[in-house]
């Protein structure tokens, strides 16, 4: 996602929950559901760039200690704003933090689980490279990294047809929003160059979403 649509973001979390749910035909529920079934109560995650806090929620509800960290004061204020509705703030710490600064928070090995959905399309790619660095310092061996995100599918073909499929809903999102995202290269080879086995591979909207579940190699 570029500057503006992180502008956008900051300043209507209400409309970017509407944008994303309209990009990604309601599929970014699923996807949560998804990342859900596999964290077990007990279990210490970070969610990247967690948002209005909508996983972090479900986590916490599944018994799961979460910290969910934004850049986006705006959304974390509405994600505070859920949490405590839900009753659900000994489970869940919510930080005004980056990924780049992970590493002035977060000690090695302390963390079973790293999850963050539609993150890295907004990074650059030396970014992407530290993040999935940090992420790797502080999961403890054999812990899990699920990372949800529009991804650019291989060949050129596929590329132009998931373009033709995704245009409509990409203006969509764009009226409602006054941006879009930008699809990720090669996710799952970076994110296992970064130390990581990709476990498995759930695809999303004809495999131009997907979410990537992977484990520290010890």
């Amino acid at each position: 996602m570029s500057y503006v649509y992180m502008r956008v973001l900051e300043s209507a979390p209400q409309r970017y929950e509407r944008g994303m749910r309209v990009l990604t035909l309601g599929r970014l529920e699923q996807v949560r559901q998804d990342i859900a079934a596999r964290v077990s109560a007990g279990e210490r995650v970070l969610d990247i760039g967690c948002g209005t806090g909508a996983l972090a929620v479900i986590l916490a509800r599944r018994g799961a200690r979460v910290t969910g960290i934004d850049i986006a004061t705006p959304m974390l204020a509405q994600a505070a704003r859920r949490v405590r509705e839900e009753e659900l703030g000994d489970r869940i710490e919510l930080r005004a933090m980056g990924a780049v600064e992970l590493d002035a928070v977060f000690s090695d090995a302390s963390l079973d689980c790293v999850v963050s959905t539609l993150v890295f399309s907004e990074l650059s790619d030396d970014e992407i490279e530290y993040t999935l660095a940090e992420c790797k310092r502080v999961l403890r061996p054999g812990g899990q990294l699920m990372i949800a995100d529009e991804v650019m599918p291989r060949s050129t073909l596929r590329r132009i047809g998931t373009f033709l499929f995704r245009l409509p809903f990409v203006i969509l999102a764009f009226v409602l929003t006054q941006n879009t995202t930008r699809r990720v290269a090669r996710l799952e080879a970076r994110i296992a160059a970064a130390g990581f086995h990709i476990a498995s591979t759930e695809e999303y909207l004809l495999g131009t979403m997907k979410l990537i579940i992977a484990e520290k190699v010890v």
